[in-house]
């Protein structure tokens, strides 16, 4: 931890994950969107995405617009009304991000997932490549917890972890969580007026957790203690994360020219913490067998292809973790596998064009993913 001012540049990142908190963007009285914040915020993202950077947004703020279109009275909804409410405001909320990006020419795309999305194996990988392509399509993904269907039970509750678990599953290397203050103070400011703002922060430690004080009733109603919980997430998975004061107009441009902030360095890079996560967390499902050519394209850092597959061995599902080994049998990489093992077994050996003819549908080029493969 150290008190200097930390560096903030986003255009340093490739790929960014920007959590918008719901009193931002929401006029809480009147359930109306704050338009000239948004558009402010619509400049900022199209100037990164100028500088060629990939943009996410997870945004907050459905049911909060959603329950005074319904004309719910103010205080707590029972968890029906607020699915109702984030059914009704979400349709208005993504419009009017569309309306805003449009001119910049961009084009939003809404994705609402739930904790599953990010715990289910298959589920995670589906959700990934989802996003993965979205972004190659030059879209911007506008992401929010499944409020309309999740239950009390499995719900995320905050968006701040949901914004880390996507910046996770996405291999993101920043995450910005727009908030109401501007980044972690050695104490509450509002209780202790000698309280300083912390820059940087290098390792979150049971005294950086103790700076952001206890959760009130209901923990998952975001503060600063769901932030360094965000953190926690986006930086083991290697990304940086920045929280900062979202209120004022252009808050990331604003983070861009040095504004008060927290940034938490990760430990390593998203590929190097999604590496681990294969070579060391996950118990193989299956095992491929390939050939001197594949074996050669596999260290040279290319993806496995079906046409270099010589057995497959195992019950696995898409999205499972495998080994593969070369023709004497030993281990040299582990992977996710991106077809279940029959399919897997009846196009191994054959080439990428062949793939559809074999399976009736047009699946992924690669066996397994370059990015999903760890060597050993």
């Amino acid at each position: 931890m150290t008190r200097r001012r930390a560096k903030t540049d986003l255009a340093a990142g490739r790929r960014i994950v920007v959590k918008i908190g719901s009193a931002l963007l929401v006029d809480q009285d009147r359930g109306t969107v704050h338009r000239k914040w948004l558009d402010s915020l619509g400049e900022d993202i199209a100037a990164l995405r100028g500088r060629g950077r990939e943009v996410l947004i997870v945004s907050s703020g459905a049911i909060a617009v959603g329950r005074r279109h319904l004309r719910y009275p103010d205080g707590h909804l029972r968890l029906d009304e607020q699915q109702a409410a984030a059914a009704t405001g979400m349709i208005r909320l993504a419009h009017a991000y569309q309306e805003v990006m449009a001119h910049h020419d961009l084009t939003v795309a809404q994705v609402l997932v739930t904790i599953g999305d990010t715990e289910n194996r298959r589920r995670y990988i589906n959700a990934r490549n989802t996003l993965g392509t979205l972004l190659r399509l030059g879209v911007l993904p506008l992401i929010n917890e499944n409020d309309s269907v999740a239950t009390d039970e499995i719900r995320f509750g905050d968006n701040d972890r949901l914004a880390a678990r996507v910046a996770a599953m996405t291999s993101a290397d920043t995450l910005v969580l727009l908030s109401d203050v501007d980044g972690l103070y050695t104490a509450d400011p509002r209780l202790h007026g000698d309280a300083t703002l912390v820059p940087e922060v290098g390792e979150i430690t049971a005294d950086v957790e103790a700076m952001a004080g206890v959760a009130g009733p209901g923990f998952g109603s975001g503060g600063m203690v769901t932030k360094v919980a965000a953190a926690r997430i986006a930086t083991g998975a290697g990304c940086r994360t920045v929280i900062a004061d979202g209120k004022p107009l252009h808050p990331l441009s604003r983070i861009d020219q040095g504004g008060p902030c927290t940034v938490f360095r990760p430990q390593g890079t998203p590929l190097t913490a999604r590496k681990r996560w294969i070579a060391g967390s996950l118990m193989p499902a299956g095992t491929l067998t390939v050939d001197d050519g594949a074996l050669k394209a596999l260290r040279q850092g290319r993806s496995l292809l079906p046409a270099g597959v010589t057995a497959v061995e195992g019950a696995f599902e898409r999205g499972d973790a495998v080994v593969v080994r070369d023709a004497a049998g030993r281990e040299v990489a582990r992977g996710l596998i991106a077809y279940p093992a029959g399919e897997a077994s009846r196009i191994m050996g054959h080439k990428t064009r062949e793939i559809e003819g074999l399976l009736g549908y047009r699946g992924r080029d690669e066996m397994i993913h370059r990015d999903d493969m760890v060597l050993v």
